[in-house]
């Protein structure tokens, strides 16, 4: 819980940093916690859903999976595009993408750890 605590920690100091830098002061990118925010929802919602943990794979999981991917692939394009539309630089692109990728790695390592449902599960915090 401490790693994934640091590793958050390390993502949105790469994320402030593409915002608060002198060099680009521009804050659109902090748009992308938004992303961070609902990313998991599908996840939660299809786990509410299909409670059965003997299927392999139903029909409202791989929807989950679906949504949860357009939401991620949609936290990487959103600095793309304002880079390319000139509102950010590039360097701040490119601290955003890297915050991007470690709180998403760890929201999957959350879920990893702690998403199994035996007795070390956050369900029973």
């Amino acid at each position: 819980l401490v790693a994934l605590s640091f590793t958050g920690a390390i993502g949105l100091t790469f994320l402030m940093l593409g915002c608060a830098l002198e060099d680009y002061g521009v804050y659109w990118p902090l748009f992308v916690l938004i992303f961070h925010a609902i990313s998991p929802i599908p996840h939660f919602i299809a786990k509410r859903v299909t409670y059965d943990s003997d299927a392999t794979s139903s029909a409202c999981r791989e929807l989950a999976y679906f949504f949860t991917t357009g939401i991620v692939v949609s936290a990487f394009g959103f600095p793309v595009i304002l880079a390319r539309v000139a509102v950010i630089k590039w360097g701040a692109c490119g601290l955003v993408l890297a915050g991007n990728a470690v709180i998403f790695l760890t929201i999957q390592g959350f879920f990893l750890v702690f998403g199994r449902g035996d007795d070390f599960s956050w369900e029973q915090w």
